[in-house]
């Protein structure tokens, strides 16, 4: 079975919302749109998108707890729900709502992956975030031992459900700017598959950003630094896992 849904954190993103939940509803996904705490005005945009988009479900929590506190609550609804995949795009507008269906179709094909954009970013991008893409990939590249995640902080994805609650349950998640990549290198841990897919990400003129550039690099270094001692930890496991797959490997019959 194949069941998506479209989820998408809020924070103070109340004048973009619509354009990114509009082409979502186009293509016939559900919507679950999950407030992180926002104020009164994305609150009153958000129950006017409601009013004209009553398909469109808006689930509030009281105090802003971060962009993974967001979607910790989605995955939790979404997967209760009998939906098996939350395809997750940013409420800013950054990502191309066009692309959605190779998303899903990868998806599709690769039920239990974790399906990462693969941004290609236009003239708009900082270059400052930029650089901290590379460094990130460096380490997520170490962490995992692979070079399976392309882009390990692109928010756009689709989430296979059941492995996310799974993974999500075993750790005490961190829900800032650090869940996109800590997540994924989980996700990679417990053994799903990695799909890439190129999208187009654009950084709007007049958009809210909601990164500091100190706190938030602070907290990526840090959740760097457990998970690159998280794969020290499991080194063993995984070293005796592939010599007990070489050794049960049947032998190739004689020419």
């Amino acid at each position: 079975m194949f069941r998506p849904a479209a989820l998408i954190g809020i924070y103070d993103h109340g004048g973009t919302i619509a354009d990114v939940v509009g082409p979502l509803l186009a293509q016939g996904l559900p919507v679950l749109v999950v407030d992180d705490g926002s104020g009164e005005a994305t609150r009153t945009q958000l129950a006017e998108l409601v009013r004209r988009e009553p398909s469109v479900r808006v689930v509030h929590l009281p105090v802003n707890g971060g962009k993974g506190a967001a979607l910790i609550r989605g995955f939790a609804i979404l997967g209760k729900e009998g939906f098996t995949h939350a395809v997750v795009l940013d409420a800013d507008g950054q990502h191309a709502t066009a692309d959605v269906p190779r998303f899903l179709e990868a998806a599709r094909l690769n039920p239990g992956a974790l399906v990462l954009g693969d941004p290609i970013f236009d003239e708009s991008a900082p270059k400052a975030r930029l650089y901290g893409r590379r460094i990130s990939r460096f380490w997520v590249h170490i962490e995992t031992l692979s070079f399976a995640i392309a882009d390990p902080l692109c928010g756009f994805r689709c989430y296979p459900l059941e492995a996310t609650n799974a993974v999500v349950g075993s750790y005490r998640p961190r829900t800032r700017m650090d869940f996109d990549p800590e997540i994924a290198v989980r996700l990679a841990w417990w053994g799903a598959p990695m799909v890439n897919v190129p999208t187009r990400v654009r950084y709007p003129a007049d958009g809210i950003s909601h990164f500091n550039m100190l706190r938030d690099n602070a907290r990526i270094s840090w959740m760097h630094t457990r998970l690159f001692f998280g794969m020290l930890a499991r080194l063993p496991g995984w070293a005796l896992s592939r010599f007990e797959r070489r050794r049960l490997r049947p032998e190739k019959p004689p020419a």
